[in-house]
């Protein structure tokens, strides 16, 4: 009685129009992230990214870290910074 063809769809029209715009909306979004850089960007696997302008560590900055956490002996240690110091002349 109610629905006699054409007109009976009509009211569900505007969930197809709302959820037609917010997936426009989100294509643009996922469109503009993958041409402009998005997340990701700058960021190595298992780590971040040096910030912009950092030099690399120094081989002796790295002997002097590891030997700071207990990674190497005194020996060990006292070894290539000799062998560092003689790298150097």
């Amino acid at each position: 009685m109610w629905c006699d063809g054409m007109g009976g769809g009509m009211g569900w029209m505007w969930i197809f129009w709302i959820l037609l715009i917010v997936g426009a909306v989100v294509l643009v979004i996922v469109l503009a992230k993958v041409f402009f850089g998005g997340a990701g960007r700058g960021v190595r696997e298992g780590g971040s990214a040096p910030p912009p302008g950092a030099h690399p560590p120094r081989p002796r900055d790295i002997l002097q870290e590891r030997y700071a956490r207990g990674e190497i002996s005194t020996e060990e240690y006292t070894e290539r910074l000799r062998t560092l110091d003689e790298d150097d002349r």
